[in-house]
């Protein structure tokens, strides 16, 4: 998995490189590629990102609970 995100990550630094690269010699053709490199970063490789970084942690550790906030609020007092 580590090795499609690098991949991807290249594919997607590559693609819009290239795409402003062909815009500085005032071609239409560089923002499509730009749009594509940016759509695969968006649409592919950051839920694939975000799927590896969590996949074995416990949600519920990032979750913000108001029970135990109030109660620790109301401890305090």
């Amino acid at each position: 998995m580590k090795w499609i995100i690098r991949i991807l990550l290249i594919l997607v630094i590559s693609l819009v490189g290239y795409g402003f690269s062909i815009k500085s010699y005032e071609s239409p053709e560089g923002d499509k590629w730009i749009g594509v490199g940016i759509l695969i970063l968006a649409l592919v490789l950051m839920p694939l990102f975000i799927y590896h970084r969590y996949k074995n942690k416990n949600i519920n550790d990032y979750v913000f609970d108001l029970n135990k906030f109030k109660n620790k609020d109301t401890d305090n007092q």
